[in-house]
């Protein structure tokens, strides 16, 4: 929604996953190349650790905090108090009341500013200015035909607030200082192509992970298993996350699809396969539908299990995987659950520690044969060495211990 609505890449933030160097850059970069930057904030403002707040902190941020006003007026303006005062240092921009039911309303909530001079405005309470949610976050705007309308529609109203209605010189202004230089990436992955899924079933690619692959030297072919394509010629295959569950019948059908990977991996070349990407490998995958009446759709079966959807979250949070003398930083976050006779061979950890993630541990790294997969989500340029052995540039150190004696929940 972001890349739709202002048109420019969107890169990911994170102090921890990405690194502050990483951040620093990637500011400086696109503040080269724009008038405004959005920075969004996922979740609330501290939430997290690190926070949308230590980001704003760390490189001068301005907070402009959005916060939804239905059924609210007083306790409106200590919640912007709050915010404001929470973390002394934070820097301020203001508020902008959503989901406002008429201006006497925004006149309520004005007056219980502190200081009126926050008040950057009100958006009104309009069915037509809901973006529909799906169980891991909003739906994808290449999925709805009236995407750029309704951001259209968000814009005229915006546009009339103190806020639409400053002059980009009244914003605050922001300088960002250049990152320490970065050695240059080894180029392990030369000479190879990797495959990459790429579509609606296949979507979750840090567009970062593709500029890592790139700098290791590696040539990249993309490929979308709902439009039918064939597997390209390849040393490796990736399948990032994704929805499968949502096309879990048009995945079931993929037979030529199937059989190419099925050659692939009987080759000994490598897969890795990330959560949604998993998901499709093993032999059954259930919907919440399909749980319900008993129905499964069998899918692509290089990894033995079933996979089914439940509606309570399965996995969420910053994680980290080691791989040998190397860790992968990045993040977990599905609504699915697995058992597979498949032993773990691995698993994630909290971040900057080998402590395991819940009481059952982290998200498991399977192995089998030359496949590779887990719920994990890994950030590349954290190791680019771990991220060339996950496609076959070095030996690997995971040993694969298959226990076929149990069933194991991912």
């Amino acid at each position: 929604w972001l890349a739709l609505a202002t048109g420019a890449p969107v890169h990911s933030l994170d102090l921890w996953m990405t690194g502050e160097a990483d951040c620093r850059e990637r500011l400086r970069a696109a503040a080269a190349d724009c008038d405004l930057l959005i920075v969004e904030g996922v979740m609330g403002l501290f939430d997290g650790t690190p926070s949308a707040a230590d980001l704003a902190v760390r490189f001068g941020l301005p907070v402009l905090a959005v916060i939804d006003a239905h059924a609210m007026a007083g306790t409106f303006g200590a919640l912007a108090y709050g915010l404001q005062n929470f973390r002394p240092g934070l820097p301020w921009a203001g508020v902008l009341a959503n989901r406002v039911g008429s201006e006497r309303h925004a006149g309520m909530l004005k007056d219980a500013l502190r200081e009126p001079s926050q008040w950057l405005g009100a958006l009104p309470r309009d069915a037509g200015f809901t973006l529909p949610e799906r169980h891991l976050g909003l739906v994808v705007a290449d999925e709805l035909g009236d995407a750029m309308a309704r951001l259209d529609a968000v814009a005229d109203v915006l546009a009339g607030t103190p806020l639409g209605q400053m002059d980009i010189a009244q914003l605050p202004q922001v300088r960002f200082d250049a990152a320490p230089p970065v050695a240059n990436m080894q180029p392990l992955l030369a000479g190879r192509t990797i495959a990459i899924a790429r579509d609606a079933a296949f979507s979750f690619i840090y567009p970062a992970n593709l500029d890592v692959l790139t700098a290791l030297g590696a040539r990249l072919s993309f490929f979308s298993p709902l439009a039918g394509d064939a597997l390209p010629a390849c040393d490796a295959v990736w399948l990032p996350g994704g929805y499968p569950e949502l096309h879990a019948e048009a995945l079931s059908r993929c037979e030529p699809m199937r059989a190419a990977l099925a050659a692939h991996v009987a080759a000994g070349k490598p897969v890795w396969a990330e959560c949604g990407g998993m998901m499709a490998l093993f032999e059954e995958l259930a919907t919440h539908e399909d749980a319900e009446a008993g129905n499964v759709h069998r899918l692509w079966g290089l990894l033995p299990g079933r996979v089914t959807m439940q509606k309570r979250l399965a996995g969420l949070g910053p994680q980290q995987l080691q791989l040998g003398s190397h860790a992968l930083r990045g993040h977990t976050f599905h609504y699915s659950r697995c058992e597979t006779p498949l032993a773990p061979v691995a698993r994630t950890a909290r971040p900057g520690t080998t402590q395991a993630v819940g009481a059952q541990g982290g998200e498991a790294l399977y192995v089998h044969g030359p496949v590779r997969a887990s719920y994990f989500h890994a950030w590349f340029a954290s190791s680019p060495e771990a991220t060339a052995r996950l496609f076959g540039a070095m030996p690997t150190e995971l040993q694969s211990h298959a226990h076929h004696d149990q069933a194991r929940d991912c």
